[in-house]
């Protein structure tokens, strides 16, 4: 325990070191963050969601801090609920009265405030009607801030309705051939059309023909740009694929990393304490493994039995254990068996893996601890290599998932940049943090290395 805190403090003095240990520090609690905050099945469940799940976002759009480096903010999405008291974009007002016994006037009011000089990409209600026999009826018209009430359509409402304004046509017809969005948020008579701030209300006026009748509406706002992260072809929040892409990336990377060194140091302490066969199976393996294409093999596993991210670690633990740093082992152990007191261990009665494991694997430790470091971001980088071939877990969200899925939907022609570069600057932090640790670690436990 003193060495291990004098070799820390002796890390401390290298500024790198440090710099490298706080980016780690900072994943790692992201990622204990990302697991309470969103739990395994959640996460799950939404990124494999659909319009269920992400009916509030719009598809394709960069995320809200953009605006920061913009001289005209882009619209931001919102939710209206009249079945929720806190709506923080607007106000809803449910005004409900009786014109019989059995027939109900309900008038559902949206009103919220349009600041932006660009137009929203699209408008929608979801409507949730209550009846026995008789649907409700509804009349939408939008009032918007000069005065004009623009009469949008009348429908019958069944127990879940989705009305999009820009997929209307006869809507389309009544703004003159203008696309809805346009027509409605636009000063009249413009050309080009300009869009129209301040307040505008979207005003539901139905009846329902029932005692107990109701009916409730939602009303969603698609704008152009949407959270910390922006969304995808799929509507999904790349939120969550960035928060669970990083235990997965770290899990991914430490957990090869260990399975490596720890037990291809093992097998080569083995073969140089038994020497003989043992020693020639175990160097003949190594020369036949390092020839093997390790990507091919792990593409085909991918390809023909299973895309689960646990069996490609097991995979890649398992092809690279006897990898070109089990001959490196090798000659360092060769060197300790000859020690004095290795000899002493065998004169008290030591058995064979009473040495191997407390006298022979503990002089290296040291040395392994960096290789450790600096091999931790290269298994990062090889489990997004694999998911941006298409081979990544199909159910788990990763960094390389949200690249894949990018290159596969042309956001890099389209100019969706935020789409890859998200993921990709958190792998290339990732890598840097822990090469700066790597480095700087080889240098305190590595003697040959600390003068240099």
């Amino acid at each position: 325990m003193s060495q291990l805190r004098k070799s820390f403090r002796e890390l401390l003095r290298y500024p790198s070191a440090v710099a490298g240990l706080v980016i780690v520090l900072a994943l790692v609690a992201v990622s204990i963050y990302a697991l309470i905050a969103i739990p395994y099945d959640e996460a799950v469940r939404l990124w494999r969601g659909g319009e269920d799940v992400w009916y509030m976002n719009p598809q394709n759009v960069p995320p809200e801090w953009i605006n920061i480096f913009r001289r005209n903010d882009l619209p931001a999405s919102f939710l209206l609920d009249s079945r929720s008291e806190e709506n923080e974009d607007g106000t809803v007002v449910k005004e409900v009265n009786a014109v019989s016994e059995e027939m109900t006037e309900v008038k559902i009011t949206f009103s919220f405030d349009y600041s932006y000089e660009d137009y929203p990409q699209e408008l929608l209600l979801y409507l949730n009607g209550s009846y026995t026999e008789k649907k409700p009826y509804v009349a939408i018209t939008v009032i918007t801030p000069d005065g004009r009430e623009l009469r949008v359509t009348e429908m019958s409402i069944d127990e879940a309705d989705t009305y999009r304004f820009s997929q209307d046509q006869r809507l389309q017809r009544r703004l003159r051939g203008l696309s809805p969005m346009v027509g409605i948020f636009s000063v009249p008579n413009t050309d080009p059309p300009v869009p129209l701030q301040g307040t505008y209300q979207v005003v539901l006026t139905g009846f329902t023909f029932e005692e107990g009748s109701d009916f409730d509406a939602r009303l969603v706002m698609h704008g152009k740009v949407a959270g910390w992260a922006g969304t995808d072809h799929r509507r999904r929040d790349l939120s969550v694929a960035l928060l669970w892409g990083t235990p997965l990336a770290l899990a991914f990377g430490l957990l090869a990393a260990i399975g490596t060194t720890v037990t291809t140091m093992v097998i080569a302490a083995i073969g140089v304490w038994f020497g003989g066969w043992v020693d020639e199976l175990i160097q003949r393996i190594t020369e036949v493994n390092l020839v093997l294409p390790f990507l091919p093999i792990l593409i085909m596993i991918g390809t023909f039995y299973s895309k689960s991210i646990w069996l490609m670690l097991g995979a890649t633990i398992a092809l690279s254990i006897f990898g070109g740093s089990i001959k490196s082992y090798r000659a360092i152990f060769l060197q300790i068996k000859e020690s004095p007191y290795i000899e002493a261990a065998r004169a008290y009665g030591a058995g064979n893996f009473r040495i191997i494991v407390m006298y022979l694997v503990p002089r290296i430790v040291p040395l392994l601890i960096p290789t450790l470091v600096t091999l931790i971001p290269s298994y990062v980088f090889l489990e997004a290599s694999l998911a941006v071939l298409g081979l990544g877990d199909p159910v788990l969200p990763t960094w390389g998932k949200i690249i894949n899925d990018a290159q596969a939907n042309g956001a890099l022609y389209m100019g969706q940049y935020y789409w890859v570069l998200e993921p990709a600057v958190l792998l290339m932090i990732t890598g840097l943090a822990f090469a700066l640790l790597g480095f700087a670690m080889d240098r305190i436990f590595n003697p040959r290395l600390r003068g240099v």
